[in-house]
């Protein structure tokens, strides 16, 4: 693996081929860093959508992806229109497995108490590409002790 400097940091050519199908008539999402995990997802509707408080909508992307199988795409906030403007992903993270090859979709809620405008082109979400591992049950009778236990909600405490 080739290593490199960019604004600073080094860094490791980590780049996966991914394909890619874009029905919207915005640019592919791409990384606004080098250190970047997440590329913005953006809104490809029509016309403008109005989200009223505490409404949700499915907000289509136009974009379509292969998966390798291992990987799954997260569907995640953008963190400066969940704290400016209180509108951010309902099913956080949401995930895309890589198996499906429908249109990415954005399931967005305003949780503000002020209508928020929704328009095309408009960087509404983001995706982050990351390994998966399956797991395999294995039934057994008890468990090994640890000293939280069944300690639950809450139980280690605050500070």
């Amino acid at each position: 693996m080739r290593e490199f400097i960019a604004d600073g940091i080094k860094t490791r050519n980590l780049n996966m081929e991914i394909k890619i199908i874009n029905k919207s008539n915005h640019d592919l999402p791409h990384y606004e860093t080098i250190a970047s995990a997440g590329m913005d997802l953006r809104a490809s509707i029509s016309e403008s959508r109005i989200l009223k408080p505490l409404e949700r909508s499915v907000v289509g992307t136009g974009i379509f992806i292969e998966l390798p199988v291992g990987m799954e795409a997260q569907v995640r906030p953008r963190s400066g229109l969940a704290a400016k403007k209180g509108v951010t992903v309902l099913n956080a993270p949401g995930t895309i497995d890589a198996d499906y090859r429908g249109e990415i979709g954005v399931i967005l809620v305003n949780l503000s108490n002020q209508e928020f405008t929704i328009n095309n082109g408009e960087r509404i979400a983001q995706l982050v590409i990351a390994k998966h591992e399956r797991a395999e049950w294995i039934e057994v009778e008890e468990l090994t002790d640890t000293s939280r236990g069944e300690g639950g909600f809450g139980s280690t405490g605050v500070k």
